[in-house]
């Protein structure tokens, strides 16, 4: 009993993350994750310079 309970667990995340990604499949990063360094092309995480210290 609890194995079907694991597996019908696992299929309704599936199922919720498919049609997550038909529903919005264009949308963009949020904001914090967007951020990239415009000389290594890093994503910046954070307010704080980038590691590389060139931007």
């Amino acid at each position: 009993m609890l194995i079907k309970a694991a597996i019908l667990f696992v299929l309704v995340m599936v199922g919720l993350a498919f049609f997550g990604r038909l529903r919005l499949p264009g949308r963009k990063a949020p904001p914090l994750l967007r951020k990239s360094c415009p000389r290594c092309g890093r994503p910046r995480i954070g307010a704080g310079p980038c590691p590389c210290g060139k931007g």
